[in-house]
């Protein structure tokens, strides 16, 4: 809620946001992967409510932010973690950071692993189940990963460097593009060597994979991801930052948040709750 204050003070600050001309070229929003349905349906409404064209582009945040540091003309940036925003924003490349999502984190298994709650740890401890991360530093997700193997150790002393040792981390280092057809998530773990997968409750589709199952880490274990954004300040054009600023307080709006929950997705809003987001 604190980040909320901030942006929508700093947003205040500057022209009215309403009764705005649309900006050309569209405005560039830099995402995490994990936001690519949920923000797409977002970005969609918007654009049809406000007339402003909005062209999204989603993958690991950590390589988005590294682009965006690198000079990509990017107009608003949202990361699966508070880091990287702030990071831009230290830095002098984007204004202040406000918390647009949360969300928790689940492990997906092949049917055949037989993944429950109650077993959750022992399955991930099992040296003949296959684990497959993200790729910390690069995403989050795997940052978020490791957090879990740490927190492991309060609970099964030795866990911690059994998980590290036996992981693989099999996406996240590259922007990759979609795939022509749509995979499945057990045919795309099949098609990593993985058994079991680390990686968020969320959702791209709000159709469930029921070719996998998704048991969210119990309470124990549990990690709190919390989700960044920020206006980019490097385009040097007010009209833009201003037309940015419009569309973060859209996706802050009622409306839109409500929009987080089909995908899976805890609002901004919702309670506090003990956060590893700024993890990089």
């Amino acid at each position: 809620m604190k980040r909320l204050l901030i942006l929508a003070a700093a947003l205040a600050s500057g022209p009215a946001l309403a009764d705005r001309a649309p900006v050309a070229p569209p405005l560039v929003v830099y995402a995490a992967g994990s936001t690519t349905g949920a923000l797409g349906a977002m970005l969609k409404r918007y654009s049809e409510e406000s007339g402003q064209p909005v062209d999204l582009r989603t993958g690991p945040a950590g390589l988005m932010r590294e682009r965006i540091e690198a000079g990509d003309k990017v107009d608003l940036f949202v990361s699966a973690n508070t880091a990287h925003p702030e990071r831009l924003h230290a830095s002098g490349k984007a204004g202040p950071v406000a918390l647009f999502a949360r969300n928790r984190l689940c492990v997906t298994a092949q049917h055949e692993v037989g993944l429950t709650a109650a077993n959750l740890l022992d399955r991930l401890l099992d040296p003949k189940v296959r684990i497959g991360t993200s790729t910390p530093g690069a995403d989050p997700g795997g940052d978020y990963a490791q957090l879990l193997f740490e927190k492991a150790d309060t609970v099964r002393p030795g866990a911690t460097a059994a998980l590290k040792g036996k992981a693989r981390q099999v996406v996240g280092g590259r922007i990759e593009t979609a795939p022509a057809a749509p995979v499945s998530a057990r045919e795309a773990m099949a098609g990593r060597g993985v058994d079991v997968s680390i990686g968020y409750c969320s959702s791209r589709s709000t159709v469930p994979d029921t070719s996998v199952d998704k048991v969210e880490v119990p309470p124990e274990l549990a990690i709190h991801p919390a989700y960044g954004m920020a206006i980019l300040t490097t385009s040097g054009d007010p009209a833009r930052e201003a037309a940015a600023g419009q569309l973060a307080m859209f996706l802050l709006s009622p409306a839109a948040q409500a929009m987080l929950t089909p995908y899976g997705f805890l609002p901004a809003v919702a309670p506090d709750a003990a956060s590893e987001g700024t993890g990089e």
